[in-house]
This record gives structure tokens, C-alpha cells and sequence, in this order.
């Protein structure tokens, strides 16, 4: 079935280069799978460094004349876009279910929607470059700002969400003018390769959106580390950002920076006890968990503590596991048998210091449909209490679906427990104070604190984190302001040859 839905589409080659797929260089491949049943999906070739180059040149190549393109030319070809991904909706949402395991209602509903709304929103932006007003700021000269392109982008997306990170990473940079070589995990690759041949059949020039199918450690680090890349956007966990980082500053290349992510979800006593059980549901649990912003610690304060805990557990408990093709179905596997392990590591280990396991805590066999679940990488929702606040499952990012419940007794100790790790991504708030929720949106730290939600994204505004969490913004303007350079254009208006403040230098007044 997963190669019905994929077809012969790839034959050509998994990389797209110039505006065409091609086959990579280096002579290895990779079977991208079907976490749901570990079905083949699609072999891809891999590429190599000198694909990498060939993908550079053919960026750098097209950059002079995408760059000077008009951005009224610039935003009716991600118009154009925006509606060949609508066209084409069903098959993104199918191919993108098939290589990650996502239910098809998430990929349906959530991926691909929030996909076309991005591109119809950088086709705006992409004709609303901010910056002050042009002015005599010093009495002789005129002051004016340009925002220009930085040149070509290298960017590394993640598997967990391969179709929006790619346009996350890709709109922002072309629609100010850049061009961009996209490496995406080996894990997801097919509908960022989907997304660049869209761009092309949009009338995108061949050379703006290069893909390059490869492993982090040699195409990847070789990517950032080119001489001809600019600029440098990467997601994914804390640590491969900081060697993204210090590969990057040997070209004191402009970095952009979405790290991990341990997001808090702190429950006051008069919050809204359902709001809060099913917020946090959605939350902890969407893409299986394997999200950054996804709600990882519940601080519940002590008088709701018991009734949450009984609540999320029994919610927990009705997720539906099985197909992923089929509408019902809640809750897909995890990216691999690799990653489910991973996370059954968190658990058991926290049994071991005696942790209380509420719900969940194992692999299922069967789902909802009677689908045999043993041969995918499922994992039931988990729901973990009695644990400290230093214990690792508290501390370090899982990317899976469970939920650790602590109690808290002052709103200053709820707001320090949730300062209290090193990322500072997303967090959000449950309470019907408004003094109580302004106090928490100023005084948690994260690049996005919701109040009385968890989860909900929209491309008018950013996304991204404090902290370890890494630095710079997706989405939004802001996200638009990264990808350019400022530049400060000062000009004489007096004709004079002798200008007063040559004094300093020689002369006399």
C-alpha cells in the first residue's frame, strides 16, 4: 500500500537540483519506512558532497536574478504555490502520513493546511519589508534603510514534521530574495522533495529551492560548513545545534537556530479543571509527542492535583492507536522503532527511581480497528507522577507521548519549576485570573507562553525559543527580518566640500 501511495515518483533520484530530481552520488541508500508496520516507502538514493556543491553552485548561480526580482514577482510565484499545494492537498497529506506514520486526520487538518497558509502568508510578506522611515536624522544627510538578501541559505529540517519544517525553512528565504539548499532528515525526505518540484511548477526559477537527501554528519555538516552558503537555519535537538554553531562560525555565517524544547503547562487552582485535562491531552500527545512545543510537565497546583491526575489518566487512557489511514484513529507510532525504544527508556528508568506510571507506560499490541500494532513503533500515552523535579524524565527532552504530573504549592514555586530546565521554548498557563496569567506570560521564560491552550500556531506570528532553546523566529515577519541583511544608506545633502565635522580631523572651526 505504501508503495502505491509514493508510486514511481522518486525513481528519478532523490535529490532535486536545478529544477529536476537526480540521482545522488555516494552510493548509499536508505530505506525510508512506514513506522506503522516498517513497510517499505521509498529507497533514496544519498547524496554526497559533490552533490552538495553541484546544489550550491546551482543556488548561487540563480541568486543574482531572484534576488533582483521584483517582490511583487516574488510573491505571485508563492501565490501560484500556495494554490498548486492546496491542488495537491490530499497527496502531501497521504505520502506525509505513509513516511512518518502521522494519523491522516493530523496530516489532513493540521500539516498540510498550515503548509498552504504559510506560503499564502510569505506571498504578502514577501511585499512588506520593514524599516524607518527614510529621514535627516543628522541635519545634512538622508538616512535610508535597504533590506537585502543574504545570498544562499543552508538549512536542516527535522523528521518530526518534514512538510511544514521544509516550508518553514524555504518560504521565509526565497520570498526575500534568498536561495536555499534544503537537507531534510534521510528519515522523511519525500515531501520536501514534493515541495520543491510544487515550487518549480509555481514558476520558481530553477536553482532557488535545491534539496539534497543525506546523512547530518557528512552532507549536512559539509553543507553549513560551504563556502558559499550565507546563511545557516537549522531544527532540531540542543545538541547537534551547538555543532551547527560552531561549524557555522568558522564562516561567521548568519545562524538561525530552533532547538529542543521541555515545554511546562502550569495548572493554577482556579483554573478550569476540563479545559485543563483536555488541553492537556492535546498538547502532550500530538504527533505522538513528538513535537518541541509539546506539553511535557504538568505543575498542577495542590487542590487540583489529585482530580488532573485522575482525569488525564482516563483521557489518556481513550486515545484511539491503530491505522494511520484510518479517520479514527487518534494516535500514530513514533518516527521508528529506535525513537519508541528511546522513550521506553525514559519510562522504565522512572519506574526504577519509583515513579508512579498513571497511564500507559507500554507498547500496545492491537488497536482500536484490530490493526497488529507490534510491527510499527507504537507507544500508548503515558502519564508519569511521584517523580522529583531533577529527575531526568523532568529534565531532557523525550520526543514522545507522555506526560510527567508534579504538584506545586505557591504561584512563585509553579512559575520557578517551570523556569526550571535549560530550554525555553513554548509553555502556557491555566487560569481564570487575568493577574495570575499576565504575571505568568511575563514571568516564564520561553519564546511562547499560551494561556488556557498548548499547542495552537499561527504564521502571523513567531515561533521560536529562549534559552537552549536556540534563537531567531519561524513564521511572521519576524521570521522574514532573519533572512535579510539591513543595510544603512547615508547621503550628503549639503554639496558642501568642507563639511564641519572635518574639524576634528584638521583644521580649525
Amino acid at each position: 500500500m505504501d508503495r502505491t501511495i509514493v508510486g514511481d515518483r522518486f525513481d528519478a533520484g532523490a535529490q532535486y537540483i536545478d529544477g529536476a530530481l537526480r540521482p545522488g552520488t555516494s552510493g548509499d541508500t536508505f530505506d525510508v519506512t512506514n513506522p506503522a508496520n516498517g513497510e517499505l516507502v521509498q529507497r533514496v538514493d544519498l547524496a554526497s558532497t559533490a552533490d552538495v556543491d553541484a546544489a550550491v553552485a546551482a543556488a548561487k548561480r540563480a541568486f543574482p536574478a531572484w534576488s533582483t526580482a521584483t517582490p511583487a514577482e516574488r510573491s505571485a510565484a508563492l501565490t501560484r504555490l500556495a494554490a498548486i499545494l492546496e491542488e495537491r492537498a490530499e497527496d502531501f497529506a497521504r505520502v506525509e502520513s505513509a513516511q512518518t506514520g502521522k494519523p491522516i486526520k493530523l496530516t489532513t487538518e493540521f500539516d498540510v493546511p498550515g503548509t498552504v497558509d504559510n506560503t499564502a502568508f510569505f506571498a504578502g510578506a514577501a511585499r512588506n519589508l520593514e524599516g524607518k522611515a527614510t529621514g535627516e536624522w543628522s541635519g545634512t544627510h538622508t538616512s535610508s534603510i535597504r533590506r537585502e538578501a543574504i545570498g544562499v541559505v543552508g538549512s536542516i529540517a527535522p523528521w518530526n514534521y518534514p512538510l511544514q519544517m521544509a516550508a518553514w525553512k524555504i518560504l521565509p528565504a526565497i520570498a526575500a530574495g534568498n536561495t536555499i539548499v534544503l537537507k531534510p532528515a534521510e528519515l522523511t525526505p519525500l515531501t520536501s522533495l514534493m515541495f520543491a518540484q510544487a515550487c518549480t511548477d509555481a514558476g520558481i526559477p530553477d536553482g532557488v529551492v535545491n534539496v539534497v537527501t543525506g546523512k547530518g554528519r557528512s552532507v549536512g555538516e559539509y553543507l553549513i560548513g560551504h563556502p558559499d552558503v550565507a546563511m545557516v537555519s537549522f531544527t532540531g535537538s540542543t545538541g547537534v545545534g551547538t555543532r551547527v554553531g560552531e561549524v557555522a562560525i568558522q564562516g561567521v555565517k548568519r545562524t538561525h537556530l530552533e532547538l529542543g524544547g521541555k515545554a511546562p503547562f502550569v495548572v493554577f487552582d482556579d483554573a478550569d479543571l476540563e479545559a485543563a485535562i483536555n488541553g492537556a491531552a492535546a498538547g502532550a500527545l500530538i504527533n505522538t509527542g513528538q513535537d518541541c512545543t509539546a506539553a511535557t510537565r504538568a505543575y498542577v497546583q495542590r487542590p487540583l492535583f489529585d482530580a488532573f491526575v485522575a482525569g488525564a489518566a482516563e483521557l489518556f487512557d481513550s486515545i484511539r492507536l491503530g491505522d494511520q489511514f484510518n479517520p479514527q484513529t487518534d494516535l500514530g507510532p513514533l518516527v521508528s522503532e529506535r525513537q519508541r525504544d528511546s522513550v521506553a527508556g525514559f519510562v522504565e528508568r522512572a519506574r526504577g527511581y519509583g515513579a508512579t506510571i498513571a497511564a500507559g507506560g507500554f507498547a500496545p499490541e492491537k488497536g482500536h480497528d484490530g490493526t497488529d500494532l507490534t510491527q510499527g513503533a507504537y507507544y500508548r500515552p503515558t502519564l508519569v507522577t511521584g517523580v522529583a523535579q531533577d529527575a531526568e524524565i523532568v529534565q531532557q527532552e523525550l520526543f514522545g507521548p507522555v506526560l510527567v504530573v508534579l504538584p506545586f504549592d505557591t504561584d512563585d514555586e509553579g512559575i520557578e519549576l517551570a523556569n526550571d530546565t535549560p530550554y525555553g521554548l513554548a509553555a502556557s498557563a491555566w487560569t481564570t485570573n487575568t493577574f495570575r496569567a499576565l504575571r505568568a506570560t511575563r514571568e516564564i521564560q520561553a519564546g511562547c507562553v499560551w494561556v488556557n491552550d498548548h499547542i495552537p500556531i499561527i504564521s502571523e506570528m513567531p515561533h521560536g525559543g529562549y534559552k537552549a532553546s536556540g534563537y531567531g523566529k519561524d513564521m511572521s515577519q519576524y521570521s522574514l527580518d532573519e533572512y535579510t541583511q539591513v543595510k544603512h544608506v547615508m547621503q550628503d545633502i549639503t554639496a558642501l566640500a568642507r563639511k564641519d565635522w572635518h574639524r576634528t580631523i584638521f583644521g580649525d572651526r
